[in-house]
Formats: structure tokens, C-alpha cells, sequence
């Protein structure tokens, strides 16, 4: 069975997965802002859709086309705008 996760109330919601290549999570969010902790090295990629990235330390939420990933280290924290719902794909290392 593959596991399902929802967070903040439903508006985030993954499939948890492991293969040959790894751990990972595919997943949608709706339009909203987020907050995210890492518990390990978390790889994001957006399938489809449109955000914003505010990445740790930094003061600034920049774009990522869809695509293109972003990498957020072991226990630290980002947010997202996510400007329309999307999809995505988070790989854990």
C-alpha cells in the first residue's frame, strides 16, 4: 500500500514511495502559502503549476519555472507561494 499524507487541512497532499533510486513523495498543493521542515536533505521539483521559493536565510521568495528543483538542507525550513495549484516531486537523501 502506498502511504498518503495530507497537511494544512487537506491543501497538501502526497503519495510516499521508494525505489531503486531512493525515497521520494509526488504530490499537489493548492494556491496558498506553506511552511516546510526538513528532517534530511529534501530535493523539490515542480512538475506543474507556479511558485514562489523563499529558501533559508534568504529574505526573498524567487520563482521556479516548472521543471527546475531546488535543494533545502537536514533540518531547516522554507516556504512556498504557491500562485496556482500544482504538482510535484520531492526526492529525501
Amino acid at each position: 500500500m502506498i502511504p498518503v499524507n495530507k497537511y494544512f487541512e487537506g491543501k497538501v497532499t502526497s503519495l510516499s514511495f521508494s525505489n531503486s533510486f531512493g525515497k521520494f513523495s509526488v504530490g499537489v498543493m493548492v494556491a496558498g502559502e506553506y511552511e516546510f521542515k526538513t528532517s534530511c536533505i529534501e530535493v523539490m521539483t515542480l512538475v506543474s503549476g507556479k511558485w514562489f521559493i523563499q529558501l533559508p536565510n534568504e529574505t526573498d521568495f524567487v520563482p521556479y519555472p516548472e521543471g527546475s528543483s531546488f535543494e533545502v538542507a537536514a533540518n531547516e525550513s522554507f516556504k512556498l507561494k504557491v500562485l496556482e495549484d500544482c504538482g510535484y516531486l520531492c526526492q529525501y537523501k
